[in-house]
């Protein structure tokens, strides 16, 4: 694991949503995007050295609009950077640790993601993101 790469929050609307990070907060909104495979829309939003990323079911089968249901608006989970993703898949298998999906998927800005099982990791959902090298600039900001 390499750094918090973000955290992901289930909100209702991104529209209602990002002013209070934007404009409250005084926070970067880094770009909004759809990410088809989850049924979302995602915007990143800049804090310092790790990102906050909101998202907004697009789909009522979706997994956030299901955890919206249950829970309501609020932290979905914890993304840790990595490299060689399917490597440290492996590593955590060893360890007994349940993934939610067997194998690394497409996520937002051409990332490859794969899910914890919270069942496995004491309730917290964590998500493992390994980024494409030429997504980030100096900065550790998305092009």
């Amino acid at each position: 694991m390499k750094k918090v790469d973000h955290i992901g929050i289930a909100v209702r609307s991104i529209e209602k949503t990002l002013p209070f990070y934007t404009r409250i907060l005084g926070f970067t909104c880094l770009g909004i995007e759809e990410v088809e495979s989850e049924q979302v829309r995602v915007a990143f939003i800049a804090v310092n050295n790790v990102k906050i990323e909101l998202l907004e079911p697009i789909h009522e089968t979706s997994a956030i609009a299901a955890f919206i249901a249950k829970c309501g608006e609020g932290v979905h989970h914890i993304a840790f950077g990595v490299t060689a993703i399917e490597e440290r898949v492996a590593d955590l298998k060893e360890y007994g640790i349940q993934m939610i999906q067997e194998k690394p998927k497409q996520g937002a800005r051409g990332s490859q993601v794969v899910f914890l099982h919270p069942k496995s990791t004491y309730g917290v959902l964590y998500e493992l993101c390994e980024k494409q090298a030429l997504e980030e600039t100096i900065s550790g900001r998305y092009v």
